[in-house]
């Protein structure tokens, strides 16, 4: 077929303006950052097409091949396509919605020393749950308008202030209500009316509040001063630290310390102070007390102030037992100063115990004071002896290691030993090893469906983390009845031993008579 140039192809299929408008759109973009995509991608679609039309003219005219001609225009098509992604992964709420969209630099002032009842929700634009969720969200957003705020946080592009508030799945809700300093989780269910339902139930709990008589967060003091934090500290957590206790408090601790050298009279300490107080109250929670901040008023003891070099205020500086100390480099907002103290925390801290299911008490205080809870159903003893158990138990002590900032229960129960258990989750007597992960407050399980491995666990709970995992009721929304069993001995199983029966004494001549032949 001869050559024909692209205008002729544009002719027959209407105008080039036509055409042009039915391949890239007319760019109903409601939004400066939708038309600033949309002005993108026709520049380089229109671009594309021109540059088509002369490169191929240019290389018939001089006798050459259009095949090679195309392929020198890959590059724009790439440009296209990347052009086109950006469409696809915009943030999930704009100027135009009722969500209020919050970030480090307005949280505090929006959030934290508002009056109002707040609903946040912490999410991340590739969660395919925060998407599921985002149009009731909006829509509950719109019923609340005036009575509560509803706001969101990217806290992918935010990671600083997700930390703050110990953010470890996507989404996660937080009520701020009467006080400010601990919000509560959102429990309840993700429809819009369901939403509503929270919010109204949480405004009357305020309401009733403030009717007795109960604050929330009072202002915090200046340094030197008392009394806790509007911004999300209590001066408590903060542990003042001497000439005299330093040493047994600080270099002699187990624990990793974050040590502010402030000068009352320092106006960037003064600064620092409800950010440092607002750390120390979240650390002190995440951490359950292994990593702690501390601070030393360098002006009155010049001690230590002299031994650790300190010539400016406020200076930083991080101890771990038997290591020197190290500058603290990063930011000074809250959210920075918990993102490091949790970086420490998961580099000194040992990988969380991995217990056996022995009673309810086990299960109940492991799940309890974790947002997931890790089960492993592993086969019965006298199915892999004790070195296959041990492989399994090898596997799930490297997983717990390797998710340890996460700061999960890991629980593991022999097939058959706990029935309920397993009838809840669905494994039903087969299938071992099993996994599962269970959020106790929510009710919701999901099952490991990959390999028992390192490789099927990882892939499982990344996916978990993300967002991305199926998950189920929990049978009857309610935990199941545990029995208690004794543990395993770490030998191998032994088959019962069957009782021997001594068949001299039975005379079997009476008992059968004999045909004689």
């Amino acid at each position: 077929m001869p050559f024909q140039p692209l205008s002729c192809c544009l002719q027959r299929t209407g105008s080039i303006k036509t055409t042009r408008r039915a391949l890239i759109g007319r760019g109903a973009a409601s939004t400066p950052a939708d038309q600033s995509a949309w002005a993108t991608v026709r520049f380089f679609s229109i671009y594309f097409f021109w540059e088509t039309q002369r490169q191929q003219s240019a290389c018939v005219a001089n006798g050459g091949d259009v095949h090679r001609a195309a392929k020198t225009m890959r590059p724009f098509i790439l440009g296209v396509l990347g052009c086109s992604l950006v469409l696809s992964v915009q943030a999930m709420y704009s100027a135009s919605d009722d969500v209020i969209e919050l970030t480090p630099s307005n949280f505090n002032r929006e959030v934290i020393q508002s009056d109002s009842l707040w609903l946040v929700e912490f999410y991340a634009p590739w969660c395919g749950h925060c998407q599921n969720l985002a149009p009731d969200w909006k829509k509950a957003a719109t019923a609340l308008k005036g009575i509560v705020k509803v706001g969101a946080v990217d806290a992918d592009q935010h990671k600083s202030l997700g930390g703050q508030y110990g953010v470890r799945g996507f989404p996660t809700i937080k009520i701020f209500g009467a006080n400010k300093n601990k919000p509560e989780e959102y429990q309840g269910g993700r429809s819009s009316q369901a939403i509503v339902d929270g919010a109204m139930n949480a405004l009357r709990s305020l309401v009733k509040d403030r009717l007795s008589g109960k604050a929330g967060g009072s202002g915090y003091s200046k340094q030197g001063g008392g009394g806790g934090s509007s911004s999300g500290g209590s001066k408590k957590d903060v542990v003042e630290l001497t000439d005299d206790n330093f040493d047994k408090m600080v270099l002699e601790s187990d624990d990793v310390w974050l040590v502010e050298f402030f000068a009352p009279w320092c106006g960037h300490c003064k600064n620092l102070e409800p950010e440092w107080a607002a750390a120390a109250s979240a650390v002190k929670e995440q951490t359950k007390g292994r990593v702690r901040l501390g601070a030393v008023d360098a002006t009155v003891h010049q001690v230590l102030a002299s031994r650790y070099g300190i010539r400016g205020f406020p200076t930083i500086k991080i101890f771990r037992k038997g290591e020197e100390p190290e500058d603290y480099q990063g930011g000074r907002s809250r959210g920075d100063i918990i993102e490091r103290a949790m970086d420490l925390f998961s580099d000194n801290a040992p990988p969380p115990e991995l217990l056996e299911i022995l009673s309810e008490d086990v299960l109940k205080k492991t799940c309890e004071d974790s947002q997931l809870c890790i089960i492993a159903v592993l086969p019965h003893i006298l199915d892999t002896g004790a070195s296959g158990r041990n492989s399994y138990l090898e596997v799930m002590i490297k997983m717990a290691d390797k998710y340890k900032k996460k700061m999960w229960g890991w629980l593991w129960t022999e097939a058959g030993a706990q029935m309920e258990l397993e009838a809840s989750l669905g494994i039903g007597g087969f299938g071992y090893p099993a996994m599962a992960a269970i959020n106790t407050r929510k009710m919701k399980f999901a099952l490991l469906r990959g390999s028992f491995s390192e490789t099927g666990i990882h892939e499982f709970l990344r996916e978990l983390s993300v967002g991305r995992g199926s998950t189920a009721t929990l049978g009857g929304g309610v935990m199941p009845k545990i029995h208690a069993v004794e543990p395993w001995d770490g030998k191998d199983g032994q088959l019962p031993v069957e009782e021997d029966y001594d068949l001299s004494d039975i005379d079997l001549d009476d008992d059968f008579e004999k045909d004689e032949l």
